[in-house]
C-alpha cells in the first residue's frame, strides 16, 4: 500500500467525531473490528455461540501479531494485560537479581519487579541505558517508545550491551508496534498491549518469548488454555504446558480477540513501513509548526509528539474538539493512520 491509498483505507474504516490525536491512550477501532465484536455479542445474546467465542479468532490474532512482530506464531502467547505478562517474567527472577530500567518508565513495565521487594532495581536515563548495563545486570526492562514523551530507545545499543554482559532483555512495544518496525525475536521477551497502536479492543495483549528464554518462565498462570489443547484439558491437573509460547496463554477475552484479528489484518494491509512514513511525517510537521509558535517539542522521529510544560493547554484543545493527552507534565499528541495534515494544522491553529 502507498501513503496516498492509506487515506482511502482510513476513510473506509474510521469515522471519529473529534480530531483524534490520542492513540497513545487508546486507538480507534476500525469498522471491521466493531462488526466482528457486535456479531459475536449478538450470537452470545441469542445462545448461538458454543463456548462464547472461537479459538480460531485467537489463533488468527496470534498469527497477525506474529507477522507484524517478525516471529513465528508459536513464539507468541496471548493474554489480556501487559502487567500480567511482565508479572510472569518478574516471577522468574531469582532473589537478588538486578533489573535495569529507564527513569520514568511506564508503571506496568517496572512495578512487577520493584514491588517484589527482593530484587535489586537500578534506573538510568533512557539515553544512557545501554551504558548502564553491567556484568551484574540480569534483565534490562524498557519500552521501545516511552509513553510519557514518545522518545524512541536506542534499541540496537541496548541489545548489544545486554548481549555483551549476559543480560536478558524485556521490551515493551505497546507504544511502538504497528508504526515502528519490530523484530521481537531480537529480545528474550516482548510485551505489547493491543488497544493502542494495534487498534484492537482492550483485553488483547501479546507476549513473545524466545525458545531459550521460555525455559526460564514458571507455570505461574497454568490453566486449561495453556495446555495448548482447549476444551480437552479442562479437568484435573495438567500434565504439562504446551511446548511453545502457547504454554503461557491466558483464557481469552473472546469479544476482544474476535475484533483483534481484523484490526491486525488491517495493519498488515497498510504495512508497517507505510504507516511509519505517514505517522512520523505528520509528527515532523507538527514539531515544525510548534517550533514556529515558540513551543519546543521533545526532539526525535517518533510518531508521538510531546511538549514539556504545555500540559495546561489540553483542556483548551479538548474544548475545541481535539483529543490529546497530558501525561507527566507534557502535552502529548500521537499520530496514526487515521490522522491527516488537516488534523495537525488544527492543533497548531488552536495553540496559536
Amino acid at each position: 500500500m502507498t501513503i496516498s491509498s492509506l487515506s482511502r483505507v482510513a476513510a473506509a474504516e474510521f469515522a471519529p467525531e473529534v480530531t483524534y490525536l490520542n492513540t497513545s491512550s487508546w486507538g480507534l477501532l476500525p469498522r471491521r473490528t466493531i462488526a466482528a465484536v457486535k456479531a459475536l455479542a449478538d450470537e452470545n445474546a441469542a445462545g448461538r455461540r458454543v463456548g462464547a467465542g472461537s479459538f480460531e479468532a485467537v489463533e488468527a490474532a496470534r498469527v497477525g501479531f506474529a507477522r507484524l512482530a517478525g516471529v513465528r506464531p508459536d513464539r507468541v502467547a496471548t493474554g489480556g494485560s501487559v502487567t500480567v505478562h511482565v508479572g510472569l517474567i518478574a516471577a522468574s527472577l531469582p532473589p537478588g537479581a538486578e533489573v535495569l530500567c529507564p527513569e520514568g518508565e511506564f508503571a506496568s513495565v517496572v512495578s512487577p519487579f520493584a514491588l517484589r521487594g527482593d530484587l535489586r532495581m537500578r534506573y538510568a536515563p533512557l539515553a544512557d541505558l545501554a551504558a548502564a548495563v553491567r556484568p551484574s545486570t540480569a534483565l534490562v526492562a524498557f519500552s521501545a517508545v516511552q509513553s510519557a514523551d514518545g522518545r524512541v530507545a536506542d534499541l540496537a545499543a541496548v541489545r548489544a550491551a545486554a548481549a555483551a554482559h549476559g543480560a536478558r532483555t524485556l521490551l515493551d512495544a505497546t507504544q511502538a508496534a504497528g508504526w515502528l518496525p519490530l523484530d521481537a525475536g531480537a529480545y528474550d521477551y516482548t510485551v505489547t498491549g493491543g488497544f493502542k497502536f494495534l487498534l484492537c479492543p482492550r483485553g488483547t495483549s501479546f507476549l513473545t518469548v524466545t525458545e531459550e528464554a521460555q525455559d526460564t518462565l514458571p507455570p505461574l498462570f497454568a490453566g486449561w488454555v495453556s495446555a495448548g489443547a482447549p476444551w480437552v484439558s479442562n479437568y484435573g491437573p495438567l500434565e504439562r504446558l504446551a511446548p511453545t509460547a502457547r504454554g503461557f496463554d491466558e483464557p481469552p477475552a473472546f469479544l476482544s480477540y474476535h475484533g483483534a484479528e481484523h484490526s491486525l489484518d488491517l495493519l498488515a494491509e497498510v504495512g508497517t513501513d507505510v504507516l511509519h512514513a505517514h505517522a512520523t511525517g505528520l509528527a515532523a510537521r507538527l514539531r515544525t509548526g510548534l517550533a514556529k509558535l515558540g513551543h519546543q517539542a521533545v526532539p526525535g522521529e517518533s510518531a508521538i509528539v510531546a511538549v514539556p510544560g504545555l500540559d495546561g493547554r489540553q483542556g483548551e484543545l479538548v474544548a475545541a474538539g481535539i483529543a490529546v493527552s497530558a501525561p507527566a507534565g507534557n502535552l502529548r499528541i500521537s499520530c496514526h493512520l487515521y490522522n491527516t495534515e488537516a488534523d495537525v494544522d488544527r492543533v497548531l491553529e488552536v495553540l496559536a
